[in-house]
């Protein structure tokens, strides 16, 4: 993966501006906070300090990361927990924007600065495309990669899966890189990093030719159609996505994003689906809130960048102040779990501002919570009350122990340490890798400190 300077000739640019309790979730934002303190993006997690130094090139990273005994990267803030907290100091790199396309291997090598919504339309008008993005386009590529965050799609892998290499600044200041075709073990362990093994300056990522799609909303979907044709539901588009409430045995929303093939057939919505009926205007997943910010639906062709999330990148994404949960099953157990939750309706609806279901395929990458697994992912987005959510996380995880349930690492859980690197099998390894990498532990953190090594 290694690139010299001269084939960073095209850059893109910027479309917008834009387990132990304590240490896992480390210290929560509250009212009493002085001085404007550096907060995430929902507003629910107040880092630890405000110190950040901008760099703008890998030879300033590799003498930052000299000259410091411990810190961390801050990346859009866009976790829930204290993944990427700092007691000491925080490194951004927001400004490394670079972009290398190789269109003979269709890969693109970009530094840690961008975020999907600044490099999705890049990619499109050079004719390409990812194979998926998450519900939120705001979202830095590197930080997405080493948490695993995923979209949905029963044959589409999280977004770490489209990644083919890595460039990481380890604890001494080297440089180190990771391949997929040269050291698959070590790439494999590398790449759902957690933030542990170093500063990540650079990511190659696979590339196809370019797709349109269309988005169609389904309201009021049956539970009981979903136990009895689950499978069919979520296959039924290139991504899908299940959004409820967990009250009135239904699902109140089924977002369907399909690809239009060239020169294929006309794509029209059923009228009937599953016994849910068509949405005849945009809505967002929180029925309440305005669908201003949601991409086009009604089956408007559209980018694949602008149909595949949820937010458009010009606005608040979701609803802005939230808290977010979300736990993996495996999708064999996918019935069994959703019915699980059921149960607890009563426990999480008072306090839940909407769930989401999602598919994503099985993939090799050791610290993925799909690590060997086709799973479901149900998603919990929460009204802004850690005090009721934290009671009510442990009733969840009960529910879903027998599926040998692993957690989002970018949100909030409750699982104990213990139960949490049982549930990797590879998490020893991962953890060797670590310590070959940043033998001192400077890149360790509370929350790192607490879930791999408590």
């Amino acid at each position: 993966m290694k690139q010299s300077r001269r084939h960073f000739m095209e850059r893109c640019a910027t479309i917008m501006g834009a387990s132990s309790m304590t240490g896992m979730i480390g210290r929560m934002s509250s009212a009493a906070a002085q001085d404007q303190p550096l907060v995430n993006w929902a507003g629910n997690y107040r880092y630890s300090t405000q110190g950040v130094t901008s760099l703008s090139s890998v030879a300033e990273v590799q003498d930052f990361v000299r000259k410091h005994d411990r810190f961390k990267v801050l990346g859009t803030r866009h976790c829930f927990n204290g993944i990427a907290d700092s007691a000491d100091h925080f490194l951004s790199l927001r400004e490394m924007k670079e972009i290398a396309l190789d269109r003979a291997a269709r890969k693109v090598t970009i530094e840690s600065g961008l975020s999907y919504g600044q490099l999705s339309p890049y990619l499109d008008r050079q004719g390409f495309a990812l194979h998926n993005l998450a519900s939120l386009p705001h979202i830095s590529v590197a930080g997405a990669c080493a948490t695993a965050t995923h979209g949905s799609g029963p044959k589409n892998g999280n977004l770490s899966t489209s990644v083919s290499g890595l460039e990481v600044v380890t604890a001494n200041g080297d440089l180190l890189t990771f391949a997929r075709d040269r050291d698959p073990d070590a790439f494999q362990a590398a790449v759902v990093h957690l933030g542990a093994i170093g500063v990540v300056t650079r990511v190659t990522l696979d590339l196809q030719p370019t797709f349109t799609m269309r988005q169609d909303v389904y309201l009021d979907l049956p539970m009981a159609q979903v136990r009895e044709h689950f499978d069919e539901i979520v296959s039924a588009g290139y991504s899908v996505s299940l959004f409820t409430d967990w009250q009135k045995s239904r699902i109140n929303e089924v977002w369907v994003k399909r690809r239009i093939e060239k020169d294929g057939a006309p794509l029209t919505a059923s009228k009937d689906f599953y016994g849910a009926r068509p949405a005849t205007t945009n809505v967002h997943p929180i029925v309440e809130l305005s669908a201003e910010n949601c991409t086009e639906q009604m089956g408007v062709p559209g980018p694949w960048y602008e149909r595949l999330p949820h937010f458009r990148m010009g606005f608040t994404p979701s609803s802005g102040k939230e808290l977010q949960s979300e736990y993996f099953v495996s999708r064999g157990n996918a019935v069994e779990a959703i019915t699980a939750v059921e149960r607890l309706r009563d426990h999480v609806s008072p306090h839940l501002m909407i769930s989401e279901l999602r598919t994503i395929d099985a993939d090799e990458l050791w610290m993925s919570p799909c690590y060997k697994r086709p799973s479901l992912a149900i998603h919990f987005t929460w009204k802004q009350d850690w005090e009721a959510v934290q009671k009510v996380l442990p009733m969840i995880e009960r529910e879903l122990a027998p599926f040998d349930v692993r957690p989002h690492w970018g949100k909030l859980f409750t699982i104990r340490s213990a139960q949490l690197q049982q549930r990797y099998e590879k998490c020893a390894e991962f953890k060797r890798l670590v310590a070959r990498c940043d033998p001192q532990g400077k890149f360790r953190n509370a929350f790192l400190t607490a879930n791999l090594y408590g």
